[in-house]
């Protein structure tokens, strides 16, 4: 399976230079000419950090050449995604990041020292994961529904917690606050580890969390769960229903990690990483090792990063300007 995936580089660069032209066509052919860096702008250990280090792993197996993860959190990914953003453009500086620093950051930050519009070449989507819904069980609803009657008829009495201020768990509540006018209280934590940990003890009432990480809790029967934020049910949960179901047009949120390079990078060579990618999400045990881990494998194309990357910076900035939200 290594000789394919590496077989399937070596073509789709040699494809890639043919149409170009001098020196850049000879420098794409031999790419990587030296160690690639994946930066990962948040700590180790986490989530992020896992897929980055599993797309090190794709594409040094792929070139046989040393591809290494460099951790450089801060600012909700933004250090590490400026970082990359002023990086030389030539394929061998990477990020691998979820979608803060590409979608959220742009509209949750006054001033923000880069612009994931322009600053970057979207290479691909390689893994989603659903946003849901979970409560703990001596809460007294058992629906979405009741749960919006419930924070209805007394505002601000229910608590939800979050990784922090602007992560997508706080986004998700505010827009399902927006979307159903209702009110609920803010517990902000410093990761999603504490909040879930408080959640299972009854010190918050309800939170929005990958599924990855709650999935544990769902089985074990700790933790109720109410609705899920992607477009369709999720095989771990199935009769878990969607947030469309439920009666919520247009509410998504899902959790999802993409790569970039600095913008100007050589379409040839952001090509080439992208199929080199989408190649091996396809694997079956690429397929079943991010299963394992709660990951939807993607492998999009360049285009199809850039559209999904816009749509979710209209999606949240839509969210953060109705609510008020801002981070200095």
């Amino acid at each position: 399976m290594r000789n394919v995936v590496r077989r399937d580089c070596l073509r789709l660069l040699a494809l890639g230079a043919v149409g170009a032209a001098g020196p850049r066509a000879g420098f794409a052919a031999e790419y990587p000419t030296r160690t690639v860096r994946v930066i990962c702008p948040f700590p180790a250990g986490g989530s992020a950090d896992l897929v980055a280090r599993v797309v090190a792993q794709i594409l040094g197996e792929a070139w046989g050449k040393p591809v290494i993860v460099e951790n450089k959190p801060g600012a909700a990914g933004g250090i590490g995604a400026d970082f990359v953003a002023k990086s030389e453009p030539d394929g061998h500086t990477l990020m691998t990041a979820p979608g803060s620093p590409y979608a959220v950051n742009v509209s949750l930050y006054k001033k923000l020292p880069y612009d994931p519009r322009t600053d970057f070449a979207g290479i691909s989507v390689v893994t989603r994961i659903p946003s849901v819904l979970v409560a703990n069980k001596t809460v007294p609803y058992r629906s979405l529904g009741e749960l919006v009657t419930f924070a209805k008829e007394n505002p601000g009495k229910v608590n939800y917690a979050s990784q922090g201020i602007g992560s997508t768990a706080h986004l998700t509540m505010v827009m399902m606050e927006q979307m159903s006018e209702s009110s609920m209280t803010h517990i902000p934590y410093r990761g999603s580890a504490p909040a879930i940990t408080d959640l299972l003890a009854g010190q918050v009432d309800v939170m929005w969390d990958n599924l990855g990480s709650t999935l544990p809790h769902i089985k074990s029967g700790a933790l109720s769960v109410l609705a899920i934020g992607s477009a369709e049910r999720s095989a771990s949960v199935p009769d878990v229903p969607t947030m469309i179901e439920l009666g919520y047009p247009n509410f998504i949120s899902v959790a999802w990690n993409a790569v970039a390079a600095p913008a100007r990078t050589p379409s040839d060579i952001v090509n080439a990483i992208s199929g080199v990618l989408a190649s091996a999400m396809k694997r079956p045990d690429m397929i079943q090792r991010l299963t394992d881990l709660g990951f939807e494998p993607v492998g999009s194309t360049p285009q199809q990063m850039v559209d999904f990357m816009n749509e979710e910076i209209a999606r949240w900035s839509q969210v953060i300007r109705a609510g008020k939200i801002q981070v200095e």
